[in-house]
């Protein structure tokens, strides 16, 4: 069998040992891992920020070392249960993202330094209302500076120069969401922190929404067999992001990473069950250099020639 078949409501139709192109549809323990691999992660997201907090555990460090066990389950999950076996990375792939993750981390690194030092001298040591009630608001009031951060990227034409290099790869696993400009990324998170911070959240607030974001960021962009059913109404799935990175710009709203309330409230929600793209990367292949060529990549937004940005859903 070449395609899955999926009922109207995005259940998978085939017989139970059947594998397709896009992956294992499904032997009961495939199943079951298909079933338990979200919860598993939400879970850690509660456990470690409840450690966290109870430990009082340095809030760098635990950032860090969340976002390496979640990459690794993630990359776990995309060898057992993946969506489709021909968007694993090749080797040289591999090398390529791999110096984008480092080149990203290290200039967001330094520039959250100052970001870091703005947000400890701002954000309360302890929250002005309860923890469970800022913790809600510090969700929908980073998710909210996020989507449209991340709209603005697709819309404006400077923007789109820096966040374009992420669309650039034709195929959305875990190893290249790190494909990214590193004025981006910078960007984007700047932003979203001093937003909260100038709000007032304090800073066990902003930890424990960190960690949901961190996990939340990289399950979309999974390469996993994994759907999460009437939850893409609330929460943002691997299934709207893939159709965010289509080639096809009729369906590739989903600006949210974390929540999809927001592409609902502002009409840029465009997935239904079973709805899936037919490719993903560039509407226009040419406008940024490819992949491997990361030095051009990064000089691009300097370039002379200014390509529009791709129109998005409105």
């Amino acid at each position: 069998m070449d395609e899955r078949e999926r009922s109207a409501d995005g259940e998978i139709s085939s017989a139970d040992f059947s594998v397709g192109r896009k992956g294992v549809v499904g032997n009961s323990p495939t199943r079951f891992l298909r079933a338990v691999a979200y919860p598993i992660l939400l879970l850690s997201v509660v456990s470690v920020s409840a450690a966290a907090l109870w430990l009082k555990w340095d809030p760098a460090w635990v950032g860090s070392l969340f976002l390496i066990g979640v990459i690794a389950y993630l990359a776990l999950l995309e060898r057992l249960i993946p969506y489709d076996r021909n968007w694993h990375p090749g080797k040289d792939e591999w090398r390529w993202y791999g110096v984008y993750f480092l080149l990203t981390m290290a200039g967001s690194g330094l520039a959250q330094l100052l970001v870091a030092l703005a947000v400890g001298l701002i954000a309360p040591e302890e929250p002005a209302r309860h923890l469970w009630v800022e913790i809600p608001g510090a969700l929908l009031a980073g998710s909210l500076v996020s989507y449209a951060v991340h709209r603005l990227g697709h819309r404006s034409a400077l923007l789109w120069r820096l966040h374009g290099v992420h669309h650039v790869p034709e195929k959305v696993n875990v190893a290249n969401n790190g494909v990214n400009h590193v004025l981006d990324i910078v960007l984007a998170q700047s932003l979203v922190q001093l937003t909260l911070a100038l709000v007032g959240f304090s800073r066990p607030a902003v930890l424990v929404v960190g960690l949901f974001v961190v996990a939340q960021g990289y399950f979309v962009h999974a390469n996993i067999e994994v759907r999460i059913g009437p939850l893409n109404h609330l929460l943002a799935s691997p299934e709207q992001h893939r159709l965010h990175h289509s080639t096809d710009l009729s369906e590739a709203g989903h600006y949210g990473s974390d929540l999809s309330c927001w592409d609902h409230l502002f009409g840029s929600f465009t997935w239904h069950a079973g709805r899936e793209p037919a490719a993903v990367g560039l509407h226009d292949p040419t406008a940024f250099p490819g992949t491997g060529e990361i030095l051009a990549a990064l000089l691009h937004p300097w370039r002379h020639r200014r390509p529009e940005p791709g129109t998005r859903p409105k």
